[in-house]
């Protein structure tokens, strides 16, 4: 291999558009205008491109033939330029992050499966995205999060993670590794050395975690630890400070004391490191795009996630060999890596014996290094089949967790409360193809014999909104508030699933006015939400509140009737709540986090593994 096209194994890129070669004119403009590019198949030729992910707002997973399609096209594009195979990855943690959405199957997310307390389910769940993954043409996924969530402020992670015990994260990411490998996929434990404990999001500023060093072993390591002896293939870096482990300030996706020191020699982990989106501000405060990517290799990573600036970046490492910063060797390393992840997952079967010399002046038919990619009969037999969503609902069932049930007013009964006033937040679907979850909510309850009507109020419902509210649940018999982040933490954070990480890094980094204006609207918010909740209870109708994400609403919020968590507002998790709510499924559910008191977070109001049945 060159030189060329051994950097560009260690470059994993994004590209608009649903097809390989003829995408629609709008993403030939964005890729030209971004990447330099028209297409996938000249960006793989161009860059000699090891891996390409795929994202919803580069408009690649319409669905899933389509994606499929695409995924084949990649591999042809590759193989008529004599490329090797290329790993096409995506970020499909379910839950509040998937990119690939209906009709193939959802599932519940990580805060969701730690609820259920059931390894094996998390086991499955990730068996079951594999699968479908590995159907369209996709052989990594950047899943399982590791994180230990242990700040309930958290802006980025918060429901991605399993929860706030370390232990008990650490037995979760272990059985997803397992599922993941069954299905012969690539996963990844995320966000290395952990993101779980700030109150800052490394899209759009570069947090800071003020561990010990004993703290980081004892809260952040286990689940690391758990991944890497479950055989995980690759860990993801955080853009994150961590003093403790590296006093110099840089993020750890650019410390070789942290990703080399800590992760490779401490750790003994010698998979393939890769990097968060290198698009994250992040990463880009302290140093130029021009300096990243080689900074990262120096520190010990394998893979460039997403550079803002590809041509940039791919000139820069090439560069820093020709003058000596950093050796072939050192290259040749981590392309060892990630062609050991592709063989591993089936790319390069009889197109390589091990040794990068096994693919130095290969000769023969182009068509041989061609990888099976998506078919139409794969996904037929694989993507969203029946089996799959029976088993998805049947997971999401066991993750509903009721709070408090005052009266044991749950389950309701159309006998006894058949009029029933659905109102709430609306969040935007992860994946584009679920929701609104107030709708979705009251077809639900519908299908099950009452008679439903959604009102959407948003998250932050003014006095009008109110007054609807209130007015609509005059005569109904219930009232089923979805709740949304009422934390004043955490309503304006902004979500890997709403924003492509180019469209957030492009933005300037956040002012104090504009740190203060977010509070404002984040206290707004919460005042919007809880007033909504204590004005309907004035109605004297019974009112249930279901917190649609993070599990902490009930603590910011007037006391109701009944309150649970159903930790997403995916439709299988809220369909799981209603049949709940209905009496049609007993309650399961486990808190995996504390629930504190808001006006004083000293205490816990429901501590770790509370969760009430019927």
């Amino acid at each position: 291999m060159s030189l060329e096209e051994k950097v560009g194994q260690l470059f994993v890129m994004h590209v608009y558009g649903h097809s390989a070669t003829d995408p629609d004119p709008s993403d030939v403009d964005t890729n030209l205008r971004e990447l330099g590019v028209r297409d996938a198949a000249e960006l793989i030729a161009r860059y000699h491109l090891g891996g390409v992910i795929y994202f919803g707002w580069a408009h690649n997973t319409r669905d899933p033939h389509q994606i499929a399609a695409l995924s084949h096209g990649i591999q042809q594009a590759a193989a008529a330029t004599r490329h090797l195979p290329v790993l096409i990855s995506v970020d499909q943690e379910h839950g509040i992050v998937a990119r690939v959405g209906a009709p193939a199957t959802l599932l519940p997310g990580a805060m969701a499966l730690g609820a259920s307390g059931s390894h094996a389910h998390a086991r499955e769940a990730a068996r079951i995205s594999g699968t479908e993954l590995r159907a369209l043409g996709i052989r990594q996924d950047y899943a399982p999060d590791a994180d230990v969530n242990i700040d309930p402020a958290n802006p980025v992670i918060g429901v991605r993670s399993f929860g706030a015990d370390p232990e008990a994260v650490a037995g979760f990411v272990a059985a997803q590794v397992e599922g993941y490998r069954a299905a012969g996929i690539a996963s990844a434990a995320k966000h290395f050395p952990g993101h779980g404990d700030t109150t800052d999001d490394s899209h759009t500023e570069l947090p800071h975690i003020h561990h010990t060093r004993e703290e980081w072993d004892r809260f952040d390591a286990p689940p690391f630890r758990a991944a890497i002896a479950a055989g995980v293939d690759c860990v993801m870096t955080a853009h994150i400070v961590v003093p403790a482990l590296d006093p110099s300030g840089d993020p750890a996706t650019l410390s070789r004391p942290i990703v080399t020191g800590v992760l490779r020699e401490e750790l003994g982990f010698d998979g393939v490191i890769a990097t968060d989106s290198l698009a994250m501000r992040g990463v880009r405060t302290k140093y130029g795009d021009d300096r990243v990517a080689v900074l990262a290799l120096r520190a010990g990573v394998d893979q460039l996630l997403n550079p803002p600036q590809p041509g940039v970046a791919w000139e820069a490492v090439l560069q820093a060999v020709r003058d000596g910063e950093l050796t072939e060797d050192r290259i040749d390393e981590s392309v060892l890596r990630v062609l050991r992840m592709k063989a591993k997952v089936g790319l390069l079967e009889g197109h390589w014996d091990g040794h990068l010399d096994g693919l130095l002046g290969r000769e023969g038919d182009p068509s041989d290094f061609l990888a099976t990619a998506g078919t139409a009969d794969a996904v037929a037999a694989a993507v969203g089949i029946p089996a799959h969503l029976d088993t998805a609902d049947r997971i999401a069932e066991a993750t509903t967790t009721l709070l408090h049930n005052d009266n044991a007013l749950l389950p309701l009964s159309p006998h006894t409360h058949r009029d029933i006033l659905v109102v709430g937040a609306d969040p935007r679907s992860p994946s584009g193809t679920t929701g609104p979850p107030t709708s979705v909510l009251a077809d639900a309850l519908s299908a099950l014999g009452f008679t439903a009507t959604a009102l959407p109020t948003g998250t932050a419902p003014d006095g009008t909104a109110v007054e609807k509210a209130v007015a609509a649940a005059r005569g109904m018999d219930a009232v089923l508030v979805a709740t949304y982040n009422v934390s004043t933490h955490t309503v304006t954070a902004r979500d890997n699933t709403q924003a492509a990480n180019a469209t957030l890094d492009r933005a300037p980094a956040r002012t104090a006015e504009a740190r203060a204006a977010e509070a404002d609207t984040a206290k707004t918010g919460e005042g919007g939400q809880s007033a909504l909740v204590a004005a309907l209870k004035a109605t004297g109708v019974p009112v249930v509140a279901l917190a649609i994400r993070n599990p902490y609403d009930v603590a910011h919020l007037p006391r109701v009737d009944a309150a649970l968590a159903s930790y997403s507002w995916t439709d299988v998790e809220l369909r799981a709540a209603a049949r709940v709510i209905a009496g049609r499924a007993a309650p399961q559910g486990r808190l995996p986090v504390p629930v504190r008191r808001a006006d004083d977070p000293a205490q816990v109001l429901y501590p770790i593994g509370h969760g009430l049945t019927y």
